[in-house]
């Protein structure tokens, strides 16, 4: 079984059985719905998840919805009956063990934002570089 939540707990999600996918997508409606320059996205099919909490839906561009934490706003999950039928994709940073699960694909790079091919190259600090 794998679980996750949103910032403050107040929403919960429990997935049995294998991912069908995950995946970092670079799409612009991800990257302006997340503030960030690309998603990654964990897929189960819908009967493989629960949800435990109230999500506030937004439909993001036709048939695409996405559902988010009312109080602490943390992106969760997104649904596509027209592209994705049956399958509920979750933001895979909410997972309680995220580091555990690597993604295996980047999609939708036909978007990508052009600076991100070069991101490996930048100065590397464990913790926040000092500002004097």
């Amino acid at each position: 079984m794998t679980s996750g939540r949103c910032h403050c707990g107040a929403v919960t999600w429990t997935a049995t059985g294998e991912p069908l996918h995950h995946a970092l997508c670079h799409c612009s409606d991800c990257r302006r719905s997340a503030g960030a320059p690309m998603v990654g996205w964990i897929a189960y099919k819908v009967e493989q998840v629960t949800i435990d909490g109230e999500v506030t839906t937004f439909n993001s561009s036709g048939t695409a919805m996405r559902q988010f934490c009312p109080k602490c706003g943390t992106g969760m999950f997104y649904t596509n009956a027209e592209y994705l039928p049956g399958i509920i994709d979750i933001q895979s940073s909410t997972l309680d063990d995220a580091g555990e699960h690597a993604p295996a694909a980047h999609i939708q790079v036909a978007e990508r934002l052009p600076w991100m091919a070069t991101q490996d190259a930048l100065p590397k600090f464990d913790r926040f570089p000092s500002m004097g």
